[in-house]
């Protein structure tokens, strides 16, 4: 890292911790005053990530969803973080174009509008511009030097993590913050390589195929740090007027574009983690173009099935059943209160359930799950606060088109065809040959483990985890010796049967 850029990370981090103390010493030493107002507090928070670039900016974003571990005054604050920054002049970018393109470069365009950029980023600047054979396109530029100034502060972000899980290691049992950065680092790879943005679009381009109102602008040129894409027509999604678009246009934008969310998060594991009104660009007669691909969200099958169960559980009211499910998302610590986690759940879920984009949030109820969970010392997948920002952008944008779409109806429609796809996964023949070997593995394994269950009932060495009334209470030798010979007799007779169950042929075992 250069000096000038430590200095400032360390100027800037050093007075927002000044202030912070300040506020600290406020709220907690006897005849101090209590501040009052949060507003300037989070303000100066949300300056300092601005200031700091665009990794911290993103930071700042997932730190926007994440109500319990900061208040709601700097929550409302960061949600105002973009990426638009005070514009470069265009010199600045033409050693990157001849470093990407060639020094013939200029000769790939007939004009390019460098006095009023399209977009001025943190990472990148977006110019309107024309190729040779008349197509207008968006052309992307990135910063220079800007891929050493992320590398260097992943690498301060990860060494301030170390230190916070050495100093606080039960916050960290609840809150892996080495696990949100990971997360973080990998949806932006994309946005510092734009040959990976390209790919993600032109996977895009295939997935959205099938909606009628849904489109991605195509990559034309691609290189590490310059992207030309087709020029997506219209505005903002927040910016349109409803009055502008027929009821069936409308309905068929915000629909296909939760349908096309919900299937990105629970059929293809490859979502759109950064869709805010900026992102989506509508204009009557055309469809909506989703577009920036740079910040992606992956997550592995396991996870989006459970995400399933989590929403399923919520459309149908069911409070027990979402504390369940939510729960096999992670995992809880040994003082997590359970029980107190379901009636938090008691009195959120009914609010939920038949509400419509006027009234829900769904963005924001996937994180006062996770604050709650929290709280009860339940710890939970980082990558749910990329999909609460993901669910949340996606809903802000919809909304002021389309307010009265419901989400949960969305949800109960888009499920049969989830469901069917994923039946068909699970018919696969890759996921039969996984299974077969998945139970031949198990069969393997089973007479060792048996082996060493007997062994350790045999030498006194079992050790059984219980909790009563959500106190841990540890059974083993030196306590219970009543209940340990019963646990003794009731394993030992269900390794007995295991035994006689694997040495059955099959066609004994049929009858």
């Amino acid at each position: 890292m250069g000096t000038g850029r430590a200095r400032m990370l360390t100027t800037t981090l050093g007075a927002l911790l000044g202030r912070e103390s300040v506020h600290f010493l406020q709220r907690h030493l006897p005849g101090e005053t209590p501040p009052r107002d949060q507003s300037d507090r989070a303000r100066a928070i949300r300056e300092a990530l601005e200031e700091l670039g665009p990794l911290y900016i993103k930071v700042g974003q997932m730190l926007s969803t994440r109500p319990d571990l900061v208040s709601q005054p700097i929550i409302e604050e960061l949600g105002r973080l973009h990426d638009r920054v005070t514009a470069t002049p265009f010199a600045e970018f033409e050693p990157v174009l001849a470093a990407e393109l060639g020094p013939l470069w200029r000769t790939r365009f007939l004009d390019i509008d460098t006095s009023h950029p399209l977009g001025a980023a943190s990472l990148a600047q977006v110019y309107r511009a024309t190729l040779t054979d008349g197509t207008p396109v968006a052309l992307k530029v990135q910063r220079p030097g800007i891929q050493a100034k992320m590398a260097a502060d992943m690498a301060l972000l990860r060494r301030m993590t170390r230190v916070i899980g050495r100093q606080a290691p039960r916050f960290s049992a609840v809150v892996d913050t080495t696990a949100m950065l990971d997360v973080v680092f990998d949806a932006m790879r994309s946005e510092i390589d734009f040959t990976l943005e390209a790919r993600n679009m032109r996977a895009a381009t295939k997935t959205t195929a099938e909606f009628k109102y849904l489109t991605v602008p195509t990559p034309l040129i691609a290189t590490p740090r310059v992207l030309a894409q087709t020029l997506a027509p219209g505005r903002s999604i927040r910016d349109a007027d409803p009055a502008d678009f027929t009821l069936e246009e409308r309905t068929g934008i915000g629909r296909d574009l939760l349908a096309y969310m919900y299937r990105s998060y629970f059929l293809h594991r490859t979502f759109h983690a950064d869709p805010h009104p900026g992102n989506i660009l509508v204009h009557p007669g055309e469809p909506a173009h989703l577009i920036d691909w740079g910040m992606v969200g992956h997550i592995d099958r396991s996870m989006s099935h459970r995400m399933i169960l989590v929403l399923l559980s919520l459309a149908r009211n069911d409070a027990h059943a979402t504390a369940k499910a939510w729960m096999e998302l992670g995992h809880a610590t040994p003082w997590a209160n359970v029980s107190n986690f379901t009636i938090d759940l008691a009195s959120l879920v009914p609010k939920i359930a038949n509400a419509s984009l006027e009234e829900l949030n769904l963005g924001v109820t996937l994180t006062s799950l996770l604050a709650y969970s929290t709280r009860r010392g339940i710890k939970t997948n980082p990558m749910i606060s990329i999909l609460g920002k993901s669910f949340a952008n996606i809903e802000g944008s919809i909304r002021n088109l389309c307010p009265e779409l419901s989400l949960i109806d969305v949800f109960e429609t888009e499920l049969r065809h989830i469901l069917f796809r994923i039946a068909g996964e699970s018919l696969s023949e890759g996921q039969a040959a996984h299974t077969v070997m998945q139970a031949i593995v198990a069969s393997d394994d089973a007479p060792q483990q048996i082996r060493n269950l007997l062994r350790d009932i045999t030498n006194r060495e079992l050790s059984i985890q219980l909790k009563v009334s959500d106190l841990p209470l540890r059974i083993n030798r030196g306590n219970l010796p009543l209940l340990y010979k019963i646990a003794r007799a009731a394993l030992g007779a269900a390794a007995l049967r295991a035994l006689w169950r694997l040495g059955r042929t099959p066609t004994e075992a049929r009858k």
